[in-house]
C-alpha cells in the first residue's frame, strides 16, 4: 500500500473520531501525530463494534454481524486486512507500530455480544464484568499505545479508570438505554434496595439516591484508576487527563441534580472541555 493510501486511511479514522466521539478527541489532539493516528484507528474500529450492537436488526442478526467483526480482528492479527478497509488497513499498520492486545478487541465484542444477549445487571460486580469488556479494554488498548513506566501496575489502572467512565455514561444515559435500547445497567438489587422498580422506574426521590449512589462507585473507580497518570509520559498523560476531566465534570453534574439524566442528555460544555485539556496539557491535575 502506498503512503498516501496509508495516510488517507488514517485521515478517514481521525474524521470518524472528531465526528462521534468529542471527548475522546479532545483528549486525544494533545498527543503527538503517530499516536494520535494509532488512537484514531482504535476508536474508529471501537465506534464500528458499538454501532453494530447499538443498530438496528434483531438480536440474532447482530450476533451474527460481531462474528463478522471477530474476523476482521483475526484478519488484522494475521497481516491480512481487507484493503478497501480504511480502518483496518490503519488498525493493522497501528498494530504493527505498537504491542496493541488484539483480545482487548475481541473483549470490547464480548460486550457487545452481552448487550445482544441480556438487559440487565443483578449486581454492581456484573455490571463492572461488562464495563471491562467495553471501556476497561479502550483502556488497556489506549495504554499499549500511551506506554508506561510499570507495565506491572498500569494496565489494572487503566481498566479501572474506564470502569469509572462507562458508569458515568450508564448514569447518563439511564433514559435512552431504558426506552430506546430496552437496556437497564443499573444494579438490579440497587434499584430495589432504593425502592425503584426493575426497569429504573419509581419515585423520583429514590432514582435520585441510586444515581448519587452509583455516582459514589465511579468516583471511587476514578480515585484509583487516576494514579495511572503518573506512570505515563507528559503527553500521554495530558490526554488521559484531559479525557477524566471531562467525564469526572459530567459525573458532578449528574451527581449534583441526579434527576436531570431523566430530563435531558447531560453534557459538558464545548469551552469547559477545551478548558480543561488545556489544564491537562499544562499539567493541572484531571
Amino acid at each position: 500500500m502506498s503512503g498516501a493510501d496509508l495516510a488517507a486511511a488514517f485521515a478517514r479514522c481521525e474524521e470518524i473520531t472528531r465526528t462521534e466521539a468529542k471527548n475522546f478527541a479532545y483528549g486525544i489532539r494533545l498527543l503527538p501525530a503517530p499516536k494520535r493516528q494509532a488512537m484514531s484507528a482504535l476508536y474508529a474500529f471501537a465506534r464500528r463494534v458499538d454501532d453494530v450492537g447499538d443498530g438496528a436488526g434483531s438480536a440474532a442478526d447482530k450476533l451474527e454481524a460481531l462474528a463478522k467483526v471477530r474476523a476482521q480482528i483475526d484478519s488484522v492479527e494475521q497481516g491480512s486486512p481487507r484493503q478497501d478497509d480504511p480502518v483496518l488497513v490503519a488498525l493493522s499498520d497501528s498494530a504493527r507500530r505498537y504491542p496493541i492486545p488484539l483480545e482487548a478487541l475481541r473483549e470490547l465484542v464480548t460486550g457487545c455480544e452481552m448487550d445482544c444477549r441480556q438487559q440487565r445487571y443483578e449486581t454492581f460486580d456484573d455490571l463492572v464484568v461488562y464495563c471491562r469488556c467495553v471501556a476497561g479494554s479502550i483502556g488497556r488498548l489506549s495504554l499499549s499505545v500511551f506506554g508506561s513506566s510499570d507495565d506491572s501496575v498500569a494496565p489494572g489502572l487503566a481498566d479501572t479508570l474506564g470502569v469509572g467512565l462507562q458508569v458515568t455514561n450508564v448514569l447518563r444515559d439511564i433514559v435512552e438505554d431504558r426506552d430506546v435500547m430496552g437496556r437497564v445497567y443499573l444494579p438490579a438489587e440497587d434499584l430495589e434496595r432504593f425502592g425503584c422498580a426493575p426497569d429504573a422506574s419509581g419515585p423520583l426521590d429514590a432514582l435520585a439516591d441510586v444515581v448519587r449512589f452509583e455516582s459514589g462507585r465511579a468516583k471511587q473507580r476514578y480515585a484509583e484508576g487516576l494514579e495511572l497518570l503518573g506512570l505515563l509520559d507528559h503527553r500521554s498523560r495530558a490526554c488521559v487527563s484531559a479525557m477524566a476531566g471531562i467525564y469526572r465534570r459530567l459525573l458532578d453534574r449528574i451527581e449534583h441534580d441526579p434527576l436531570a439524566v431523566l430530563d435531558h442528555r447531560v453534557s459538558v460544555p464545548a469551552w469547559e472541555k477545551a478548558w480543561v485539556a488545556a489544564r491537562s496539557l499544562a499539567g493541572v491535575g484531571a
